[in-house]
């Protein structure tokens, strides 16, 4: 597999370092999770749990190593050191200066493994006026005016359906770690990465900065292509309650819907720009949609070339035969289902782990891999340090 032989710690609790170092587990790399002694990865026991193992945990720690590590003792620090000295890749997600006050940030790790590649994921940053402040994903979209765009049909900002600064951020962070692995083979050198969830989503709109950039102005979200401004670029409510998408936001398409629909004198008002003067348009969509079941439209469109879809609650998603198909979802020996890997290689394709490690399940094989003997693990044990 690809990433065969890198070793990575990870020291980050809940949700986009543990996706990060999730993805580089599915492809080869040996992930060993640092977990706070007696406490553990938070994940473990959020969300419903099957067997006793909760499913977040099992969709972000699958095939990992875990390790229980005081690093506020001595002895958990240097244990941390030498398992620093052995890897390629460590992965922190605490508040900025949490590492620095327990003796386990950048400049203090690289003094004994100046080759790491070190990623710090945090909600604003190492640096700047918000980097001490306290954030979770939905704070991080408030901030970043992602939040403000994310509108219910009351106009107000709505609970988003995904994480998508903690998303984000494990995969612009993934893309770092790799670059920096890549750059390592040229110089021997490792580097810092610091990872800003409100900088991943400020990056991840640059096709809907338009009158932010180009007016100086917050845009009007129900006048936008992407937000609705486009009649056909919207959802609508089917007869039964249910949604269907329509993405026929080129003329060409529009072309093809309004034919079939018997009203090809709207295909003008289907011309930029969005918002107000395509409302006729939309009006018209809106009642025809409520005049037939969603089945009854899915029906209808299936041979028309236009971007149709139905909107599909997530476990129709996750049994969709697409999806299956394309092994998003995998189940294992007992029938649980997991999330499959997104990267999908011709050569070396990831193969996925699904034994899950139980908290400091790995903490006396790992230490033996360093060269510590039975008696000097014993003694780690009666102190509390693992």
């Amino acid at each position: 597999m690809k990433l065969e032989g890198v070793r990575v710690l990870d020291l980050s609790l809940f949700l986009p370092g543990p996706m990060l170092t999730q993805m580089m587990s599915d492809h080869g790399a040996d992930v060993i999770k640092v977990e706070p002694r007696g406490k553990g990865e938070p994940n473990r026991e959020i969300d419903l749990k099957r067997d006793g193992v909760s499913v977040f945990f099992a969709n972000t720690h699958r095939g990992k190593k875990s390790i229980e590590l005081d690093l506020k003792t001595d002895e958990g620090k240097e244990l941390l050191y030498q398992l620093a000295e052995k890897s390629d890749v460590f992965v922190e997600a605490f508040r900025p200066g949490v590492v620095k006050r327990l003796g386990v940030d950048y400049d203090t790790i690289r003094k004994r493994a100046p080759n790491i590649v070190y990623c710090s994921i945090s909600a604003f940053g190492q640096d700047g006026p918000y980097a001490g402040i306290p954030a979770h994903d939905l704070a991080t979209e408030a901030l970043a005016g992602i939040l403000s765009v994310t509108q219910g049909q009351d106009g107000k900002p709505a609970m988003p359906g995904i994480a998508a600064a903690d998303i984000i951020s494990a995969m612009m962070g993934l893309s770092a770690v790799l670059m920096a692995l890549l750059r390592r083979k040229e110089t021997g050198q490792g580097d810092f990465i610091d990872m800003a969830m409100m900088d991943a989503l400020i990056s991840s709109v640059p096709n809907n900065m338009g009158s932010v950039l180009a007016d100086k102005e917050p845009p009007v979200v129900k006048n936008q292509r992407p937000w609705g401004g486009n009649a056909m670029y919207n959802i609508y409510e089917t007869l039964d309650g249910k949604f269907v998408v329509m993405g026929a936001a080129e003329l060409h398409f529009a072309k093809n819907v309004l034919e079939a629909l018997g009203r090809p004198d709207l295909l003008d008002l289907c011309q930029p720009p969005p918002g107000p003067t395509q409302e006729p348009v939309r009006a018209f969509l809106k009642e025809t949609f409520l005049s037939r079941t969603q089945a009854d439209w899915v029906e209808f469109f299936k041979d028309i070339e236009c971007a149709f879809v139905p909107v599909q609650n997530m476990r129709e998603a996750v049994d969709d035969e697409h999806v299956r198909y394309r092994e998003m979802i995998i189940e294992d020996a007992h029938g649980h289902e997991h999330l499959g890997t997104p990267l999908k290689f011709r050569n070396e394709p990831g193969q996925l782990n699904l034994d899950l490690p139980g908290l400091g399940e790995h903490s006396e094989q790992i230490l033996k891999d360093l060269g510590l003997s039975d008696i000097e693990i014993t003694s780690l044990k009666q102190k509390k340090v693992i």
